[in-house]
């Protein structure tokens, strides 16, 4: 397998290329539509064939590239079931898996921070948490239907349940974090887990509830160009 963690420093997002060696074809998850010049740039670099742009969620914080790519490579735009995004080509439901070659693909349901979240368990090794679980810290809940009580049981019960060296590979990171492990968040992150001295335990359910609901962060800068935009894979709406 092929693997390459691709940063957009103006959103502070992650876009994961995935391929097969042995057949050359590949997957974008989370394109970043700035960026589409770079990821079909390495692409063609490594001899890859563009199969499936894969989204973990409707973003609202940037452009998804799905749109453009599509159009350049004729790949196939694959977005989580539920999701109010009608320009897909297929949609993907809980517990189905992708097959890339030999590199299999399995989506995990973890709304919460949308209703519509989905994770995707690569090789049964590594993890892309896309806004459900970020390193040290979880997406918002403040909008897109979000539910910070489904969030909590996201992360804490199909999450938390994958092994321990499971890698994790979050959506975004504003720190400079780039990977972390299941065992690692189940211990440190100070959103799910509290440390009592030499140990640590799981912080309940309606505590964690109340500090999301209580964040008061200020709305993404393009929440309402983007989600639109995300909802046709990437295509601004021209009003008349």
């Amino acid at each position: 397998m092929l693997f390459r963690q691709l940063f957009d420093q103006d959103t502070g997002t992650y876009t994961y290329l995935i391929a097969d060696t042995r057949t050359q074809a590949a997957v974008l998850v989370d394109p970043v539509v700035e960026r589409t010049e770079r990821d079909l740039k390495l692409i063609n670099e490594l001899g890859l064939t563009l199969r499936y742009c894969l989204e973990t969620h409707i973003h609202a914080d940037h452009i998804t590239g799905t749109g453009k790519l599509r159009e350049l490579t004729g790949c196939q735009s694959i977005v989580p079931e539920h999701a109010h995004a009608t320009c897909a080509d297929r949609l993907i439901q809980d517990g189905e898996t992708l097959q890339i070659g030999d590199v299999q693909i399995k989506a995990i349901a973890t709304p919460g921070h949308t209703d519509s979240h989905i994770a995707y368990l690569i090789d049964h090794e590594r993890v892309l948490t896309g806004d459900a679980l970020l390193i040290r810290g979880c997406g918002r809940t403040d909008f897109q239907s979000g539910d910070a009580g489904i969030l909590y049981d996201s992360v804490t019960q199909r999450l938390f349940s994958l092994p321990d060296e499971t890698l994790v590979y979050p959506g975004h990171d504003y720190r400079g974090q780039t990977v972390s492990t299941i065992g690692e968040e189940k211990r440190w992150n100070p959103r799910f887990v509290q440390q009592l001295g030499e140990s640590s335990a799981f912080k309940d359910r309606s505590s964690f509830i109340e500090f999301m609901n209580n964040l008061k962060l200020p709305d993404p800068k393009r929440m309402m160009e983007a989600v639109p935009a995300n909802e046709l894979c990437g295509r601004v709406a021209v009003e008349a």
